[in-house]
């Protein structure tokens, strides 16, 4: 008599070589999934004003206008290291704003508003990912603050400027961007790159952590190519991109192994920017290892700098001063001082407008120089 079921054909469920526990082996080290709000409703809930749209449309034309060489005015992208409280951004951004009018002529101030932070093992990893500096991780909110963030210092009038560290914050934000940065520790990322080639805005690419310009100029000639890859659209459906190539992309000096910002390292940094078939300018990091980490050395780096701009340099397109309400830095825990970073150590505002006042002298010099 024939057996109902027959081990040796049947597959049912159940069987040791018919359904696998797929559990086993996937996801195995996620501790959790929790659910992300999709860039369209973020923007449904905070949507670009009319004025705030053409505020940052001409942020950007400005901007890649001096980075073309049609502008003379010197790009200043200046601010925290890293935005940990609304409030105090808000306080920094009024008194950048404040002194716009006084720069206007000779200077592009643009307001470093920086949400993510790239670590070299662990720490913080800025606004986004922590917005309550406790380790509850609340990312909805921290995308709702930083975008709440732009629009407050957009209606300002003052543009502002992030690092693009994650490759899907930028839909959530990256309209209100009027210039961006990757990263030494990304810049030789094949998927930052690509993100670049899709942004709307000018883009700095700085040179590597060893301090190898080539990497950055490779970078900027990538960035510039059309590119297709995987992504999210605004309402958080992977999707395939296909972008045209990024035209307004450049970039920066920000020291290795030893500071790069003395004209011997200007003149390198060209030459291999011609060699890519690329404009001759560079945008130059006062702080990072230009300053080894100490902030008022900035000052000391943007003085040479305004030196040079002064006897008639134009191939520095922009300068970056890494600038809090008070100078230094401190940890997290306890009770924070106000307007003092909690990352990298900053350069004090009573030490940062007259250090802006004299870069813009210095351009104003050059201009009259050349005249």
């Amino acid at each position: 008599m024939a057996r109902i079921d027959d081990a040796t054909h049947d597959r049912e469920a159940g069987a040791a070589d018919a359904t696998l526990d797929t559990t086993r082996i996937d996801d195995t080290r996620i501790g959790a999934v929790r659910a992300l709000v999709s860039p369209a409703v973020l923007i449904d809930e905070l949507p670009v004003t009319a004025p705030v749209e053409a505020h940052v449309e001409r942020a950007r034309a400005r901007l890649a206008s001096a980075l073309r060489g049609e502008d003379d005015r010197l790009i200043a992208i200046v601010g925290p290291c890293s935005i940990h409280d609304h409030e105090q951004a808000m306080q920094y951004a009024r008194l950048l704003a404040d002194s716009a009018p006084d720069l206007h002529d000779a200077l592009l101030p643009v307001m470093r508003v920086y949400f993510e932070k790239p670590r070299t093992t662990v720490g913080w990893k800025g606004y986004i990912n922590d917005p309550r500096l406790d380790g509850s991780f609340r990312i909805n909110e921290g995308l709702r603050r930083a975008r709440a963030l732009l629009l407050d210092i957009a209606a300002l009038g003052l543009p502002a400027g992030c690092e693009f560290l994650d490759l899907l914050s930028p839909q959530y934000f990256s309209d209100l961007v009027a210039w961006g940065a990757i990263g030494a520790r990304t810049t030789e990322s094949q998927s930052h790159r690509q993100l670049a080639s899709g942004l709307s805005c000018p883009v700095g690419f700085k040179n590597g952590t060893d301090g190898g310009v080539q990497v950055a100029a490779d970078a900027v000639v990538a960035a510039r190519a059309a590119h297709a890859f995987m992504g999210m659209t605004k309402m958080g459906v992977a999707a395939i991109f296909e972008t045209r190539g990024n035209a307004d992309c450049h970039v920066i000096l920000r020291g290795g192994r030893e500071p790069n910002y003395d004209a011997g390292s200007v003149d390198a940094a060209c030459a291999a920017l011609r060699r890519a078939g690329l404009r001759e300018h560079v945008m130059i990091d006062c702080s990072h290892a230009n300053s080894a980490k100490q902030p008022r050395r900035q000052i000391d780096v943007a003085r040479d700098i305004a030196r040079r701009i002064a006897a008639g340099e134009r191939r520095i397109s922009g300068v970056m001063i890494e600038s809090h309400l008070y100078e230094g830095r401190q940890d997290l825990g306890g009770a924070l001082r106000h307007g003092v970073s909690i990352t990298d150590a900053c350069l004090g505002w009573d030490d940062t407008l007259p250090l802006l006042h004299e870069l813009a002298d210095a351009v104003r010099r050059g201009r009259a120089a050349r005249a």
